[in-house]
């Protein structure tokens, strides 16, 4: 392999030193990494920075390490009905105050589940897996 010599003459081994050849991590060495990364309080560049890696090289690491979206939980469709007016007949008494951001679900089973903007998606997710366990 030519080197490129000071004195601007190509071809002729000068005593350059060659550039550093880069560090290959093994998979265990990876995951080390990248779990560190995720512990409660760290933070990436913190964690590249006490390694001497690059963040961006973590943050490779961590996005190659994520479980691919199809093996998470398949999702599920339900039937979803629109109702433009609701009879005054079937309204619930709130006190003559409308509710905003409130969703009401019809199970099958005719089971109400009322939600609000407050609720959490994993909380939702828990309750509609209980009553469908139920059903």
């Amino acid at each position: 392999m030519d080197t490129i010599a000071t004195d601007g003459v190509a071809g002729q081994d000068s005593g350059m030193v060659p550039a550093p050849r880069r560090r290959s991590y093994t998979l265990e060495e990876k995951q080390r990494l990248v779990a560190e990364s995720y512990e409660p309080g760290a933070s990436v560049s913190l964690v590249a920075r006490r390694h001497d890696i690059n963040a961006n090289l973590l943050f490779t690491w961590r996005r190659q390490m994520r479980a691919p979206a199809s093996a998470a939980s398949p999702l599920e469709l339900i039937p979803v009905e629109v109702i433009g007016s609701v009879p005054a007949a079937a309204r619930p008494a709130a006190g003559g105050a409308e509710q905003r951001g409130v969703i009401e679900i019809v199970l099958v089973g005719g089971v109400r589940v009322r939600v609000d903007t407050e609720v959490s998606e994993a909380a939702l997710r828990r309750v509609l897996s209980a009553l469908k366990a139920v059903a």
